[in-house]
């Protein structure tokens, strides 16, 4: 099946389901901007003005394949991302937003984002994800720096501190103030300097396709942050809108609203 997906068009679609405004910096084919994917985003209201458009590549595309034990390998076809490194960050449109999160993507690009969210004194979140081995050691780093929130599974975070050659304390002196490390169906696992080690347990559901559950998790934590929820409940949230996008195949065919999300976390956390 070709289906929708792409870590931050992911988050900026999950996030417009829940009712938040989002936008989308990303680097696309000029094929995109007539799919119907790009309808979609219009149609949810996605702001699309900052993509950046390719003339002489087609749109990114992954390859995933998952086994029974929902394990997964992806093959991935860079395609226009070629265009992120030499191309400018748009601060005007990140001015417009409370938060920016950076997905996976080209370091560099990545990176300059961050300087500029900062700067703009903006809610700043970092998800490397299966992108971790295009960083090196010292762009990690720098990326780090500007960032308030870290996310990784148990795998990314643990190679994370590797190649920085720290533990979750020296990790957060390196930048964040939160660093969330998530565990499957194990849950998630809150670091924080004012809140020392927060656990939270997963809300279980079938799974029928684990893609796109992580960019889900992001998307609900970061929506409930902004808003003045406790990390605990924006944890919470989050695992609530992963349930349901994992109990479909694809990332985005099983999206909540922001009240199915809550619900489900009130029932569930009872």
């Amino acid at each position: 099946k070709n289906l929708n997906g792409g870590a931050a068009a992911n988050v900026a679609m999950i996030g417009a389901t829940l009712g938040m405004k989002t936008g989308l910096i990303s680097a696309v084919g000029c094929e995109f901007i007539d799919s119907h994917y790009h309808k979609n985003m219009q149609k949810l209201g996605v702001d699309t003005e900052a993509l950046i458009i390719s003339q002489d590549e087609n749109t990114p595309t992954a390859f995933v394949m998952t086994n029974n034990n929902q394990d997964q390998i992806s093959y991935f076809y860079w395609g226009a991302g070629k265009e992120f490194h030499d191309s400018e960050v748009p601060r005007d449109k990140i001015k417009e937003f409370k938060a920016v999160h950076l997905a996976t993507g080209d370091p560099h690009f990545n990176c300059k984002t961050g300087i500029v969210a900062k700067e703009e004194e903006r809610l700043v979140s970092f998800d490397p994800g299966q992108d971790l081995g295009m960083y090196s050691p010292k762009k990690l780093k720098e990326v780090i720096a500007n960032v308030n929130i870290l996310f990784g599974n148990h795998h990314e975070i643990k190679r994370i501190q590797e190649s920085m050659n720290v533990d979750i304390n020296g990790l957060m002196d390196l930048g964040p103030e939160v660093v969330l490390m998530t565990c499957g169906s194990k849950g998630s696992i809150i670091y924080s300097p004012d809140e020392g080690k927060i656990e939270v347990e997963s809300i279980y559901r079938p799974a029928v396709d684990p893609t796109g559950a992580g960019d889900s998790y992001k998307a609900g934590f970061v929506s409930r942050l902004i808003y003045g929820a406790s990390l605990e409940e924006a944890a919470k949230f989050a695992s609530s809108v992963s349930s349901f996008v994992v109990e479909k195949q694809g990332c985005q065919t099983n999206m909540p609203t922001f009240d199915e999300a809550y619900n489900r976390m009130i029932d569930f956390y009872k």
